[in-house]
């Protein structure tokens, strides 16, 4: 199963938006993201629904973080691209009348519901603030480190 990398590169767009001035076009998004524009579009899209970015068109258009970065969780971010899958695991479904696999779906999927449930509980406690201000640090130290050297 492939992964879902959505949350992570909205993450990394959302904190580049965070530094500019102005608009952030899909283009340069894309750039920062690795993707298409396109994707980017649709993307920022489910976003822009729920208030947490707003876009402009024309020549100096482009996408502008809406909300406060400190009232955006990553549990509001995840829910925003729709609740994907948090794991690439799953059960076997093959023969459902056989008891083995019963039992191995069973406590499997009590394991996946007590895990998702701890991922999305701390989703809740990070905000894009958080990663601003550690992405912050992260680059003064590497631009120390680049002085020194």
């Amino acid at each position: 199963m492939k992964r879902d990398s959505r949350l992570s590169s909205v993450l990394h767009a959302l904190l580049h938006m965070a530094e500019q001035d102005g608009p952030v076009t899909s283009e340069t998004l894309a750039q920062c993201m690795n993707t298409n524009p396109v994707v980017v579009r649709r993307t920022m899209g489910l976003l822009r629904e729920v208030g947490i970015v707003s876009s402009a068109k024309g020549h100096t258009g482009g996408w502008t973080i809406a909300a406060d970065l400190g009232a955006v969780t990553l549990r509001q971010l995840h829910e925003a691209l729709g609740e994907p899958a948090v794991f690439a695991i799953g059960n076997r479904n093959e023969t459902p009348e056989c008891l083995v696999e019963q039992a191995v779906n069973s406590v499997l999927d009590d394991a996946f519901a007590e895990a998702e449930a701890l991922l999305l509980k701390r989703f809740e406690t990070v905000t894009l603030a958080d990663l601003a201000v550690d992405f912050a640090r992260r680059h003064a130290e590497w631009r120390e480190r680049r002085t020194i050297s």
